[in-house]
This record gives structure tokens, sequence and C-alpha cells, in this order.
């Protein structure tokens, strides 16, 4: 799939005061070690029983804690306030149109807040899982899979170094295409969305902490 975009942004959408009250907010709650797809995979066919996003945290074995932070370490805390979802929503159907995606997609995931402290990062990705989402019994999720992905710059510049969110333009991982996304997301508030199927990465925070927010819009596969 080649696109004429592989992102859109809005640089400084949003104000000081709302990034100050989700970081504030999601601060308040338990926080948990972020996992990669694979190893919810594992986790579940250990337990055998439905994960929640605190199981799978509290199940993960050492030997699966070490490989998992080769590819990915950070923590995280998982959000789904109206007030924060009607701030956000807007910029995904606008970037979808004026990207010139015009993917459909008709619901939203769980909001997930990310904390990348010193040396934290989170390797080549994307968004996905392999399989649709089985679940007969949410019908908000049952057959869809991540269409469109968004991300929500918190952090003020000036409290951090590193922590660049690079992102690949085709479904590929050559280092010759890898785009740079400072000069358009790195201000406080800014919005970018992009294809969840593109390949991205977060590199490694060198000083301070980049609290950053992610969100998936979901849809029925591509056909």
């Amino acid at each position: 799939m080649n696109l004429k975009n592989a992102y859109w942004y809005f640089t400084s959408r949003l104000g000081n005061r709302f990034c100050n009250d989700v970081i504030q907010h999601a601060n308040s709650k338990k926080e948990l070690v972020a996992v990669t797809g694979d190893t919810s995979k594992q986790v579940k066919k250990r337990t055998k029983k439905k994960l929640n996003n605190e199981g799978i945290s509290d199940s993960i074995t050492k030997k699966e804690l070490k490989d998992l932070k080769k590819h990915r370490d950070s923590n995280v805390v998982w959000l789904e306030d109206r007030w924060i979802y009607e701030e956000i929503q807007p910029f995904f159907h606008m970037a979808n149109e004026n990207a010139g995606w015009n993917f459909e997609f008709d619901f939203f995931e769980p909001m997930q807040f990310t904390k990348y402290k010193l040396n934290q990062f989170y390797n080549w990705h994307h968004d996905p899982f392999p399989e649709p989402y089985d679940t007969p019994n949410n019908p908000n999720f049952h057959g869809k899979t991540r269409k469109v992905s968004g991300i929500v710059q918190l952090s003020d510049p000036k409290d951090y170094k590193g922590g660049r969110l690079e992102v690949q333009p085709r479904m590929t991982q050559d280092p010759k295409l890898v785009l740079n996304t400072d000069k358009h997301f790195k201000p406080r508030g800014s919005v970018i969305i992009f294809p969840s199927h593109l390949w991205h990465r977060v590199k490694p925070v060198t000083k301070g902490t980049r609290y950053s927010l992610v969100i998936w819009a979901l849809g029925k596969p591509f056909k």
C-alpha cells in the first residue's frame, strides 16, 4: 500500500492545561510494564484466563520481561475517559480526510498513557495484531483491526532529551526511508496520526521523562 502522506500532524494544537490534566490524571493511577502482542499471547496461553491490562503485566515471568525489554521498555497507564476522547477523536477524522487515506473505522480502543523514562524506548514495530480481534461478546472489537494510530505529545521538549518518534513511509524497515517527526510533532500539545500498519519507533530517552498518549482507531480489515 503506497501512501501519498505517511502521517498527518497538528502541531501545538492542545494546550498546556489539557496536557497537564492528562499527566496528573494518569499519574494518579497504577503504572504497568508495557508489553507487546507476543508477550500478551504467551501469558494468556500460560494462565488460561481472559487477560486484562493488569493481569498481563503481573503475570510476566523474569525471562519474558528480560526478552521484552530488548524490544520495548516503557511504562503505561490505560485510560478510557470521555473528556480525553472528545479532544482527540476529531484529529483522527480530519487527518483521515486531509491525508487522503479515507479508511473506514468506527471505534476507539482504550488509550495508552506512556512514560518513557531515562534510557527507555520502543524499537521498530507496527500496531495491528496478526489477526482481527476475536471477541464475539464485544461487537465494538470483534472482527476488527487497528486501522489508524494517533499519538499526543504531552511533554514539553525542554523537559527531556531523546525519545524521537520515527516513522517508515512504507510497510518495510528501510533505514534510508526513516522520517524524523521532530519538526511537526515534538512541540507540546502536538498530535500525529498515521496508518497503523506503518513501522515506527521511539528512540531512547537520554534525559528526563517523555509522556505521550497513544490511541488506536478500529475498523474492519482492508479488503
